[in-house]
């Protein structure tokens, strides 16, 4: 066992804000797991959607999601991101301009990038997807244990190993991951769980849009202070080689949180405090060699994600058109200074994404 850099019982004594000005009150994070960059900043690519292999209705995915212009495909593919974050928030980074998002753990799937998104540290000993308890302090119970947000944090996942990721034993975070029960008097979400339990299974899991339902559905009753909601079919479709699957759940999932935001502004407590992130745990193949459908060490370009930010303290300066880069590892400091807190744990933490809250 490592030593700890720190003793425990400091851990969450560096609560005090820093951030007096910020207006954001709430943070709501959402991923899509294994989104690639690609398909987020171009939209549609040609040569795997013409590719028979992996796509079954070229002519019907076309006539919906194709144009000869990079700018007017992901527009097709993402409305939500290129009509609306485009304009009032930012998404980062369009490889093709030299921005880039990268992961910092050498692994490049999905419990290390999942680790890195919220202790803010690519530890190399989270090194599988196995079903261990994360020793690493996330950010989401950094928050959860301030007083002002004690009992106010939730996560909806599709996956099942998030429990293990975000150590729900010792976080004390309400997690509700995959088939776990929706024990709540609330009729809403007393009909959700009852339809996960009766519904089809495609790819093992239960459909992401009971989960986004789930969560909405939480937002809606018992007012988190912080909300995230893990999606996990694209990356299961493009493992399967189901290219135009893939397309579809990504589609679906941007307009899942397009009403995310919508309700958000609906509600007095979040309309204008609330800033939205999402992004993804790890890049893909590219096309060459057919290296799309997969990722790890071995896959160039699985390493490359993206972020898009939206909420009262980013500017909203739209697509980063300027050189640069940044990494995985500062999102999680960036959670905790939107809310004007400073994340210590006992393990290193990467420094905060300035540019997100600085308006």
């Amino acid at each position: 066992m490592k030593r700890f850099l720190f003793p425990f019982f400091l851990l969450f004594l560096f609560t005090t804000p820093i951030c007096a000005q910020h207006k954001t009150e709430n943070v709501v994070i959402v991923t899509l797991d294994g989104m690639r960059w690609q398909e987020v900043f171009s939209g549609v690519d040609s040569a795997i959607v013409n590719n028979p292999k992996y796509t079954k209705d070229k002519e019907g995915l076309n006539s919906r999601f194709w144009s000869g212009d990079p700018g007017e495909r992901r527009k097709k593919l993402f409305p939500f991101l290129w009509t609306v974050v485009a304009k009032q928030g930012q998404l980062y980074r369009n490889r093709n301009l030299q921005n880039y998002v990268n992961n910092a753990n050498p692994y490049w799937f999905s419990y290390p990038g999942y680790n890195e998104i919220f202790t803010g540290y690519p530890d190399p000993d989270v090194n599988s997807n196995d079903k261990i308890r994360n020793k690493n302090t996330n950010v989401l119970e950094f928050i959860n244990r301030q007083k002002e947000y004690a009992g106010k944090v939730a996560v909806f996942s599709t996956w099942d190993v998030f429990p293990f990721i975000l150590n729900k034993w010792r976080s004390g975070i309400y997690i509700n991951s995959d088939l776990d029960s929706l024990k709540f008097n609330n009729r809403e979400l007393k009909l959700i769980n009852d339809i996960q339990f009766l519904t089809a299974r495609p790819i093992g899991v239960r459909p992401d849009i009971l989960t986004y339902a789930a969560g909405r559905e939480y937002l809606k009753a018992y007012q988190p202070r912080v909300l995230y909601i893990a999606f996990d079919e694209t990356d299961d479709l493009a493992h399967a080689g189901q290219y135009d699957q893939y397309l579809e759940s990504a589609h679906a999932e941007d307009a899942m949180i397009a009403d995310l935001w919508k309700t958000i502004q609906s509600m007095p407590a979040y309309k204008g405090r609330t800033t939205l992130i999402i992004t993804c745990d790890h890049g893909r193949g590219d096309k060459i060699k057919d290296e799309w459908t997969d990722h790890g060490q071995k896959v160039k370009d699985a390493g490359h994600i993206w972020i898009a930010v939206l909420g009262p303290d980013s500017k909203p300066v739209g697509e980063a058109g300027w050189p640069g880069q940044l990494y995985q590892e500062q999102i999680a400091s960036t959670i905790a200074r939107l809310l004007g807190l400073d994340f210590k744990a006992e393990h290193p933490v990467a420094q905060p994404i300035n540019s997100i809250y600085s308006k």
